[in-house]
């Protein structure tokens, strides 16, 4: 028989190994960094989708950063790898549902450090902005064998809902670098719009009948003049399917906005300069066939409510003015100012003068314009050429970048972090379920 005293240490010592166990269970054993990054590198490829409007990708990026502290590092490479593994995925996959999906995630992801990202002094050393290059981007010097691992405790929650954390500079250089993907994404979007429509445009000028025939002697066959529109009607078709992906994407509704501004005005520089540079598109009936084609372009632009077509028709301005010249009736009658302040308000005198001087009435066969019309026109297009030394009447197409992160920021609705959302992502991935722990 034992002592009692031996009983006792062997009992406490038992009694210890159990409370040791429990502890065990209940805490979440010490994780590898490098290991999980590896599994969040493996899933960034792969299509994750959304949790109702929010982009699951993004949620994952995120929640792994935040718990891993990484925005807080001095050095890590966790940024680099993840820039590369976006990068390469929106490389293998060129069509528009991979690069919508892509912006809508990059766009989250980056509005979630905006509003994570404290401002401090360190904030204000940010890089300046450049444009997207690979190989900045992806062979920066920020290297280290691991993201740094969860040190636990709280971090300070912003008027937003999200934690406010003290990001050093690699983080702030990651920022800047999804800026610059979304700049690269919605411009390889912008050039496959116009990829398309460029060749229907060509083929929208112009009345596909002979240049001198009447549209109006077939406005009562419906069908023959659906057909005539054919091309405008793909146009409609190829602008709409490009804003039902965008939308089933969650691509925030400024980026779309901006984008089908951007596209308008494309289609209005491509036809008003074909319309200046061809004298056969200059006449009565072929203004009302691009006039028709228009409609249909309005039609559509009403129909897809402000939110993302938005202020796109004015960017039409001037075809819409020019062919509102072309069809006008009572020419003879018109003076100059009523012309200028009724009709072509965003035309410069020379490009007016220009219209004017091809003008055909292939309908009607009167006179274009009066003699005091064409009087006052010649002496205020002196008057323009003596003022602006150097003025061509072709316009240019814009492919600027026409928005910034603020605009982003400041548009996209709040993002609430919730665990449901990273849930079955994680039942189907249990190498995560560390995410759902960190409240313990």
């Amino acid at each position: 028989m034992l002592p009692t005293r031996v009983i006792k240490k062997t009992l406490n010592t038992e009694k210890n190994c159990k409370e040791c166990l429990i502890r065990n269970i209940r805490s979440p054993q010490p994780q590898q960094p490098q290991d999980d990054q590896q599994w969040l590198l493996t899933c960034i490829p792969q299509y994750l989708g959304f949790s109702g409007s929010k982009p699951v990708a993004t949620l994952l990026i995120y929640q792994c950063l935040l718990h891993w502290r990484s925005f807080e590092a001095m050095k890590t490479g966790v940024f680099d790898r993840i820039l590369h593994a976006i990068n390469s995925a929106i490389e293998a996959e060129h069509d528009v549902r991979t690069l919508a999906y892509w912006l809508s995630n990059l766009s989250a992801l980056t509005v979630l450090l905006q509003r994570s990202f404290k401002t401090t002094r360190t904030a204000l050393s940010t890089p300046q902005r450049r444009r997207f290059s690979s190989e900045r981007t992806f062979h920066t010097s920020q290297t280290s064998n691991a993201g740094l691992a969860y040190l636990g405790g709280q971090s300070v929650v912003g008027a937003t809902g999200l934690p406010q954390v003290e990001a050093k500079y690699p983080a702030l250089l990651f920022k800047q670098q999804l800026v610059d993907l979304i700049e690269k994404v919605y411009g390889m979007i912008s050039d496959s719009v116009k990829k398309e429509l460029n060749p229907l445009l060509e083929l929208c000028i112009q009345d596909p009948r002979t240049s001198h025939s009447n549209l109006a002697k077939s406005n009562t066959n419906g069908l023959g003049q659906q057909n005539q529109l054919a091309h405008w009607l793909s146009i409609v078709k190829v602008i709409a399917n490009y804003l039902d992906v965008l939308k089933a994407n969650h691509v925030p509704s400024i980026l779309v906005h901006k984008l089908f501004v951007q596209i308008f005005s494309l289609i209005d520089v491509q036809l008003f300069n074909r319309l200046l540079l061809r004298r056969e598109c200059c006449s009565f009936s072929n203004g009302e066939y691009v006039k028709a084609g228009l409609a249909e372009l309005k039609h559509w632009s009403d129909n897809a409510t402000r939110e993302f077509a938005g202020s796109a028709w004015e960017a039409l301005k001037h075809i819409r003015q020019a062919v509102d010249f072309l069809v006008i009736s009572l020419k003879p009658m018109r003076t100059l100012r009523e012309i200028r302040a009724d009709v072509c308000q965003a035309l410069s005198i020379q490009q007016l003068e220009r219209i004017v001087g091809m003008y055909l009435d292939d309908v009607n066969g009167s006179n274009t314009i009066s003699a005091e019309f064409a009087s006052s026109l010649k002496a205020a297009a002196r008057e323009e050429a003596n003022t602006v030394t150097t003025f061509s009447i072709l316009l240019d197409d814009d492919s600027s970048i026409p928005f910034s992160l603020d605009d982003i920021t400041k548009t996209m609705p709040t993002i609430e972090m919730a665990d449901d959302d990273l849930l079955p992502f994680v039942r189907e991935n249990p190498g995560f379920a560390f995410l759902l722990q960190r409240g313990e």
